[in-house]
């Protein structure tokens, strides 16, 4: 018979003993979703993301020119890059080697340190770590220092301690990863090309003179591209375009750097209605903007309405140019490079940087304000779109007004030539009966 305290007949003593502590990467295979978002094909692609990510860092730091990703029949994948290769000496107070730090300790890698990377997407030294828990089988290759190095881990345990497989030049570096996703953790283990392509191409555009390529190897889809994009966030933009007809032929480019932040912007006005801006920190896609998209918004619309008034766009308009008017048509892509990235949440989409959005506002005032000026067909076209955007607007408002408007004799849109009251209070309306076209026109002034 079960005691008072205990319901069901089950103790309910809670002490240090129910703590658990998950230790290694223990924690990653018990709460992959944690890491990795979720374990569908979301999670999946992730794992391409997370090695591909170190070896764009690599070429941020300077050092990597050429990456390329493999599929496998297997659905395993290949990650080789030219870079500086993961450091295989032992490290001072951890007494391992450095890759198998990397490998298998959480929170430990070279972006703490502002020496190795000015900037990087990697923020917690979780990511080839975590690739390597949830992964079957991982395998990774170094070159450096004129020798071949190698390791293997299973489910995030060593199973080939790092050896020196080979002699390789003095010039050759590097560093190759092989990877099979563990089907004990993925509801999903077939990788989509195109998700994958779109990513790479996406980096390709986000990090000018980096070749990247692609190849599947499985069967019925072998197939291979190869990105490298010499104008980067232009060319970009042109490839948004691309389906669209554009106001300009130019596409409105400045590359820069201001207080130690480094800005790239693209753009470009198509004909459409639609706007589509993207914005990108440290290679990350800041799906849900952040202070350095609020910048670039503040910058435009105040600098097409500073040129709008100085040419006498509106000058019979008893309007001025909202944000969204002088964005109706707009593609662009905003990239910038941050030493210290604050993201609001985890999965890194918004950022919080407050000085970015200083840093963006004036790089695109000063920039924007000296292109409208040295480029007025541009310049006229651009204000044209805004303009031609408000009064639909304003015409679109007034309409609504008119829908809405309701008093004790309406009867719905007068017929003819006719017009009704504009103002709603009665005491100060008139009838007015006029004859002859003319004569109507006058009334309404």
């Amino acid at each position: 018979m079960a005691k008072p305290n205990e319901p069901n007949g089950k103790s309910d003593a809670y002490d240090a003993g129910n703590i658990q502590v998950l230790k290694g990467l223990e924690a990653v295979r018990k709460r992959p979703g944690m890491y990795i978002g979720s374990t569908s094909s979301r999670g999946l692609h992730h794992l391409v993301y997370e090695v591909v990510d170190n070896s764009i860092d690599e070429a941020l730091a300077g050092y990597c020119d050429t990456v390329s990703v493999i599929i496998h029949p297997d659905d395993s994948i290949t990650v080789t890059d030219n870079g500086r290769g993961i450091p295989v000496d032992i490290h001072p107070t951890e007494k391992i080697t450095g890759v198998e730090l990397a490998m298998t300790v959480l929170h430990a890698g070279g972006k703490f340190d502002k020496d190795s990377y000015k900037v990087s997407g990697g923020l917690h030294g979780v990511g080839v770590s975590v690739v390597n828990a949830l992964s079957e089988k991982l395998e990774v290759w170094i070159k450096r220092d004129g020798k071949e190095h190698y390791m293997d881990f299973v489910r995030g345990d060593v199973t080939t301690k790092l050896k020196v497989i080979g002699k390789v030049g003095a010039k050759d570096r590097g560093t190759k990863v092989h990877f099979k996703p563990d089907r004990q953790i993925f509801t999903e283990t077939r990788y989509d090309y195109s998700t994958l392509s779109s990513r790479l191409r996406e980096l390709s555009f986000l990090n000018k003179g980096v070749t990247i390529t692609i190849t599947d190897e499985r069967e019925g889809e072998q197939k291979t591209e190869t990105f490298h994009a010499k104008g980067g966030l232009k060319e970009m933009v042109q490839f948004l375009n691309s389906t669209k007809k554009p106001v300009h032929a130019e596409v409105l480019y400045v590359d820069t750097e201001k207080d130690d932040i480094g800005i790239e912007l693209a753009l470009q006005y198509n004909d459409g209605y639609n706007e589509n801006v993207f914005t990108f920190v440290n290679n990350i896609n800041t799906h849900e903007g952040g202070t350095h998209l609020t910048g670039l918004k503040a910058a435009l619309t105040r600098r097409i309405n500073d040129y709008a008034a100085k040419g006498g766009f509106l000058k019979k308009a008893d309007f001025t140019l909202s944000g969204e008017d002088v964005r109706e048509g707009l593609t662009a892509v905003l990239s910038i490079k941050v030493r210290e990235p604050q993201f609001e949440g985890q999965t890194k989409t918004k950022l919080g940087n407050s000085e970015a959005e200083s840093v963006v506002k004036t790089v695109v005032n000063d920039w924007l304000g000296a292109y409208l000026e040295e480029h007025p067909k541009v310049a006229n076209a651009i204000v044209d779109k805004a303009v031609s955007a408000a009064r639909a607007r304003e015409a679109a408002r007034k309409a609504r007004d008119l829908t809405r408007k309701k008093s004790a004799l309406d009867i719905g849109t007068l017929p003819g030539k006719l017009a009704d009251c504009s103002l709603s209070d009665p005491a100060l309306c008139e009838v007015f009966l006029v004859e002859g076209d003319s004569a109507g026109g006058s009334a309404k002034q």
